[in-house]
């Protein structure tokens, strides 16, 4: 039986949604926020890794202080008030869609021993599902909280989830799913 070695990812949450859907998106993503940070809160407790992976907003710099401030602004604040970094997470910077994709994370991961990633974050069908499909390349098993994790448009958020269970072969579960508590308490998978 393999032993799974899980990492919490939550990508693109500090956000300044300064684009066309951007309220859109940052009243969804408030709306995900509670639950990211209840599974944090538990990868904190058990001390397993919670890896914050954000665009870069052009200060190229991995400050998740810079880059807050920078994001921080009436659609953004209520989120910021939920879900932030602690001095005990990783934070990483992106250049484009995957978290995969010129970043540390790949390094990191192996680093950390990671075999299994919990995906959270924003936009489900941009850089949520471009990183669950570099993951799954990388044969990482792959678990979706699918309500941690939104997109804009509610078709492209089914599409986006339907996508990760049936082609990338991720678990699709609620956070509150007791398949979460074994893979974050437990080291084995269920039976």
């Amino acid at each position: 039986m393999t032993t799974h070695h899980p990492a919490l990812l939550i990508i693109d949450m500090i956000n300044n949604f300064d684009f066309s859907h951007g309220p859109i998106l940052a009243k969804k993503a408030q709306s995900i926020a509670g639950h990211i940070k209840e599974l944090k809160a538990q990868f904190n407790k058990q001390k397993l890794p919670v890896i914050f992976i954000n665009d870069h907003y052009n200060l190229w710099q991995a400050d998740f202080h810079k880059i807050i401030d920078l994001c921080r602004n009436d659609y953004s604040q209520p989120i910021f008030d939920i879900l932030l970094p602690d001095e005990q997470d990783y934070f990483l910077i992106k250049p484009k869609h995957s978290a995969f994709y010129g970043t540390a994370l790949q390094t990191l991961l192996h680093q950390l021993q990671v075999n299994t990633l919990i995906l959270t974050g924003i936009a489900g069908n941009i850089c949520v599902l471009f990183t669950a499909n570099d993951a799954y390349m990388r044969e990482y098993a792959l678990l979706a909280p699918n309500d941690c994790i939104a997109s804009v448009d509610d078709q492209d958020q089914k599409y986006a989830l339907t996508m990760m269970e049936n082609v990338l072969k991720a678990k699709v579960a609620p956070s509150h799913h007791e398949i979460y508590q074994h893979y974050i308490i437990y080291p084995l998978p269920p039976t």
